[in-house]
């Protein structure tokens, strides 16, 4: 895909949004190939997000920044300028489980996901061999049952050296304390192994065998304070009956983790997801 510069936007909506950065990108001689509007009748919140050819522009994402941000500041609300030609980086974390990671590393490495992964950070040493086969560093911190003060010191060490874009918690099975989860807010995703809100906290699928439910899903969310209670990105469903073991749902289940991580980790990476309180718009 040529370069292009994606624009979101959201503020009270108000007449005459549109037209203020229409106008503003047609002055600049900016090509729109994509555009989505979305106006919440609760909030009274409006939300845009566009796309713009780069080689239609004579001014760099700089400048456009800078130009964009004068625009929309007698509007209010929030904005983000990404330039498509920028890699983006993504850290990963684990724990011993490798089906979320299998399938990312997969993804990157046939180019379906361009993106650069600097490191893969696991709690168990399990999936070292895996990782470092794709050419990309492991990096084994051990946590104590007594003590994770000082190993997510070493995690957050090595994911703040890789400034990545995005930090994907592919089954890490480890609470971030609340600094990481402040720190990180808007770029940690975790996926959990159920269809939020139902079953939080530890072993999901043991709780809907329990509950006799003819739907287990998976859930791709925002890393937040409260356990399991992030905005959520993406969510899907696959049927279980009652001939279903806990080994049958937890096996049904990684395939649609396995999914539903991979959308939820690429419209986040192509700025496809506003967030607005605790619910998401996802253009």
């Amino acid at each position: 895909m040529s370069r292009r510069y994606v624009i979101t936007f959201g503020c009270p909506d108000r007449i005459g949004i549109v037209a203020a950065i229409a106008s503003f990108l047609a002055e600049l001689g900016g090509t729109i190939v994509e555009a989505a509007y979305h106006t919440d009748q609760d909030t009274g919140w409006f939300f845009t997000r566009q796309e713009v050819a780069a080689e239609s522009l004579a001014i760099g994402p700089d400048e456009l920044r800078s130009r964009f941000a004068a625009v929309v500041a007698e509007l209010g609300g929030d904005w983000q300028i990404l330039d498509t030609d920028e890699r983006r980086r993504v850290v990963i974390l684990v724990s011993k489980e490798g089906h979320c990671l299998y399938d990312i590393l997969g993804r990157v490495a046939s180019g379906e996901l361009d993106v650069d992964v600097p490191a893969v950070i696991g709690n168990h040493p399990d999936l070292a061999k895996i990782t470092e086969a794709h050419g990309i560093p492991f990096h084994h911190v051990p946590f104590p049952r007594e003590d994770k003060t000082s190993a997510f010191a070493e995690v957050a060490r090595v994911v703040d050296a890789a400034a990545p874009h995005a930090i994907v918690l592919a089954r890490f099975m480890q609470i971030l304390p609340m600094r990481l989860c402040a720190d990180w807010t808007g770029r940690a995703l975790n996926i959990h192994h159920s269809f939020l809100p139902s079953f939080v906290g530890a072993k999901p699928y043991h709780q809907a065998y329990r509950r006799g439910v003819k739907l287990i899903g998976a859930t791709c969310h925002y890393v937040t304070a409260e356990l399991d209670a992030g905005p959520i990105i993406d969510q899907d469903v696959i049927r279980v009956g009652h001939g279903d073991s806990i080994p049958d749902m937890v096996r049904k289940g990684r395939d649609i983790e396995k999914v539903v991580l991979a959308r939820g980790l690429r419209w986040h990476l192509e700025n496809r997801i506003l967030v607005h309180g605790n619910k998401t718009v996802v253009f």
